[in-house]
């Protein structure tokens, strides 16, 4: 009876979020609220529930998710992202462009939410086909592939972050881990995948596309914005690394271990943005403080999403249901990396979010995970991967993707959602395969 109240909680969900269009964050608290009733959870348990899921998700997610975003948009506000992209592709010329391409997209993509830096880097792709008159998804495919799968595998996006949390998961060991599997993944669908879509008519639309083209003086220098880009995932690495050393228990090792915990090493990032990409360049603090604040609006709605998968996660453990499902899947004789990626799959072409799919795949394997059954950080990155399967219509990515490149549906599916459902199938032969190496 618990999992067929599950499974129908999960289409009222569907249904509410894809043909009612509700709000997905009111989605998730009536389906829960319903969930726990259905289950027999008393009125006050079934209410401290929802307050515990909501408070102790949010709670380790929101200084992550916020100095994400500040850093995000300081990268992108000072020009040092059209420095990297601009620097990469002269550096690589036109022969090898799709790698410049893919450098960009994963180099940007680390530090910016995907939307955001689909549309800041998007004109970038128009003005590189144009100039070198290569076709345009060619050139375009390979960012767009790393785009996504930073955003489906990494740290500090909001999926594989809250997940993390939600697992217990080693943060560190997630983003080592996720860059492993996720330079071959970015490989396949993007230039490989990209070097077949050369027939295929694209164009932009450019009444969608108004690129702010900073002059070369208005620019931040190359090595400087990489790194300030990258510094969070350098800081996070190394802390991990040295924790598998005996220096962990050194002064130094614990110094280093606490600048690379995931909310520090963001904070140190956004002070060394501010810094490097502001200030130095004669930027005054007020207006770098306006830009920081702008980022936090565009997170809000992405918080509340996220807190209401935890408290649908929550309900679910307080109500036993979780440890009803956990004994049901311990029975069956399908890898737990599969299960958790087929849920989040599913989820996926069902609701079309790739951060609702994924955040209530968790919350279903998540007894599993916390039972030790499973490598934590894999299975983070293999809801990732399966989150990210078969986007089509009922998805906003696929819409935006196919109104920038003015293509057909038809071709939209063929290019777009092949390459996402690359980005799903490979990913998880690659958690499969590392599972089985650690």
């Amino acid at each position: 009876m618990p999992i067929l109240i599950v499974f129908l909680g999960i289409v009222l969900l569907i249904v509410l979020i894809t043909l009612v269009r509700l709000e997905t964050f009111l989605s998730f608290v009536i389906v829960s609220l319903a969930v726990g009733l259905a289950v027999g959870m008393k009125p006050d348990d079934l209410i401290k529930s929802v307050e515990e899921g909501l408070g102790s998700t949010l709670g380790s997610l929101v200084m992550i998710l916020g100095f994400g975003a500040m850093l995000g948009k300081l990268v992108a506000e000072s020009g040092a992202a059209q420095r990297i992209s601009s620097s990469l592709i002269h550096l690589f010329g036109i022969k090898h462009i799709q790698w410049a391409m893919v450098l960009t997209g994963f180099i940007v993509g680390v530090s910016m939410f995907y939307s955001v830096a689909f549309v800041i880097l998007v004109p970038l792709i128009f003005t590189v086909a144009a100039s070198t008159r290569l076709p345009l998804l060619y050139v375009g495919i390979p960012m767009i592939a790393s785009l996504s799968v930073t955003h489906g595998f990494l740290p500090p996006h909001p999926s594989p972050s809250a997940i993390a949390v939600m697992f217990n998961a080693d943060v560190g060991k997630t983003l080592l881990y996720g860059i492993i599997i996720a330079i071959p993944v970015i490989i396949l669908a993007g230039p490989f995948f990209g070097r077949t879509l050369k027939k295929i008519p694209a164009s932009p639309l450019k009444e969608f596309v108004n690129p702010k083209i900073l002059s070369e003086e208005e620019m931040p220098g190359m090595a400087i914005s990489v790194l300030t880009a990258i510094l969070p995932v350098i800081l996070i690495i190394v802390a991990t690394l040295v924790g598998l050393t005996s220096l962990k228990e050194t002064i130094l090792g614990k110094i280093i271990s606490f600048m690379g915990s995931p909310a520090i090493a963001l904070l140190i990032s956004v002070l060394v943005a501010v810094y490097t990409l502001g200030l130095s360049r004669g930027k005054k603090m007020k207006e770098l403080s306006g830009i920081m604040s702008r980022s936090v609006v565009s997170i809000t709605m992405v918080l509340l999403i996220i807190s209401g998968a935890g408290i649908l996660k929550q309900v679910l453990i307080d109500s036993g249901v979780s440890d009803y499902i956990a004994g049901l899947m311990s029975k069956s004789t399908l890898s737990p990396l599969f299960l958790g990626w087929l849920i989040a799959a599913v989820l996926r072409i069902s609701v079309g979010s790739a951060t609702v799919s994924a955040l209530t795949a968790g919350g279903i394997v998540m007894p599993l995970v916390l039972a030790g059954s499973v490598n934590a950080e894999l299975m983070v990155i293999s809801i990732g991967a399966g989150s990210l399967m078969l986007s089509q219509v009922n998805d906003v990515g696929f819409w935006m993707y196919k109104e920038y490149f003015s293509l057909s549906v038809k071709d939209t599916l063929r290019t777009w959602t092949v390459m996402e459902t690359i980005v799903g199938i490979a990913g998880l032969l690659g958690v499969l395969i590392l599972n089985s190496i650690l």
